[in-house]
């Protein structure tokens, strides 16, 4: 592949690189830097989705024990506010066991329980933390070094995350190091909406009446594992645009429509939001906290649903206080809205899933 070069998703739109895989190639070249003695113009890495890239260095740089190198993330065709951000590593090796990352300036601290992450820890999501893990461990393998401290700094990151809605999830000072593949997947944009309908027709004309929409790569993967029986064409990424798919279904004649999807957006979906790109619609609490009531949940925690931070943190708190049937609701709602936004001339079902890819509930009970 050309050097940082991403590659055209199925639908020919470019796609991007994720801050997590920029921070996971400038920690490898950092790695390599300090392990064999040399300034590096390019890294080749692996990853998440295990595709091999090779990055264009920005910054490579040797201070006595410690490198620091950089690379420059490019979103693809679909540029977010960290199109251009400058992912700094910053690697010290040890002769002890273990890679420690720590966020530096420029990536978000988090406040807030419900993300998933370790309060007062930096806001660096699991996947990207395991892809710097394997990426420096390569670089020690055969060296004198066994472990390390890798540092992640984005220098434009706290001016960057004021357009985003870090801060009211209480990731504070900066942005979050994300991505579960590696790859960004444009979608918002009027190109995607216009791919996701072509995409039904494509699936209509081929005779399927039975799709399976998605927000992305990860729920994809997972809605394949939970309807094994249905061709991948079957299956379609709508992104945040779950209403242009339903509708563009009703229109092309599909009689069946399957949602998989997770907390947060389902949430969205169950109380009318057919466009649940985050800027544009918030999961709604004090809904959220009116379906617990609705199932008689206890005072106390339909007040601290209120107060949740976020879909995941709803769904932590109903699990520790015994409250099932939750999620099997929202997928209830979620089929409801769907349903109507078709214009009652679409079958729809829909299932939530963790982030493993548990099911943990769905609407009916039982695929028909």
């Amino acid at each position: 592949m050309d050097k940082s070069t991403p590659p055209k998703d199925r639908k020919g739109l470019r796609t991007g690189f994720t801050t997590g895989a920029c921070a996971a190639a400038a920690a490898k070249a950092a790695a390599r830097c300090l392990v064999k003695g040399v300034v590096l113009a390019e890294i080749e890495t692996t990853l998440p989705n295990r595709s091999h890239v090779t990055f264009a260095l920005a910054r490579c740089e040797r201070l006595d024990e410690r490198a620091i190198c950089s690379v420059i993330k490019d979103a693809g065709d679909d540029p977010d506010c960290t199109h251009g951000a400058e992912l700094m590593a910053d690697v010290e090796l040890r002769t002890e066991p273990g890679i420690e990352i720590r966020g530096g300036c420029g990536v978000a601290r988090v406040t807030k329980a419900g993300l998933g992450l370790k309060v007062d820890g930096p806001a660096i999501n699991p996947v990207p933390s395991r892809n710097i893990t394997e990426m420096v461990e390569e670089e020690l393998v055969g060296s004198p070094y066994a472990g390390a401290v890798v540092t992640i700094t984005v220098p434009d990151g706290e001016e960057m995350a004021k357009k985003t809605t870090n801060a009211r999830l209480g990731l504070l000072g900066g942005i979050s190091i994300l991505g579960t593949t590696g790859i960004v997947r444009p979608y918002s944009t009027a190109a995607f909406k216009a791919s996701v309908m072509q995409e039904i027709d494509v699936a209509a004309v081929g005779g399927l009446c039975e799709l399976v929409f998605t927000t992305g790569g990860k729920s994809e993967h997972y809605a394949m594992a939970l309807y094994p029986r249905l061709p991948e064409q079957a299956f379609i990424q709508v992104g945040d645009f779950i209403g242009v798919g339903v509708k563009q279904c009703a229109k092309r004649g599909v009689t069946r429509a399957i949602i998989v999807g997770m907390m947060g957006k389902l949430s969205k979906m169950a109380n009318g939001k057919m466009q649940t790109h985050a800027a544009g619609s918030d999961v709604d609490m004090e809904f959220l906290a009116s379906l617990a009531a609705e199932l008689s949940a206890p005072d106390e925690l339909v007040a601290a649903i209120r107060q949740a931070n976020t879909a995941r943190h709803v769904l932590e708190l109903c699990r520790e206080a015994g409250l099932v049937g939750i999620t099997s609701l929202i997928c209830r709602k979620v089929a409801d809205q769907c349903q109507r936004h078709a214009g009652g001339r679409l079958i729809v079902e829909a299932s939530l899933v963790d982030f493993g890819g548990a099911l943990l509930g769905r609407y009916p009970e039982v695929h028909e």
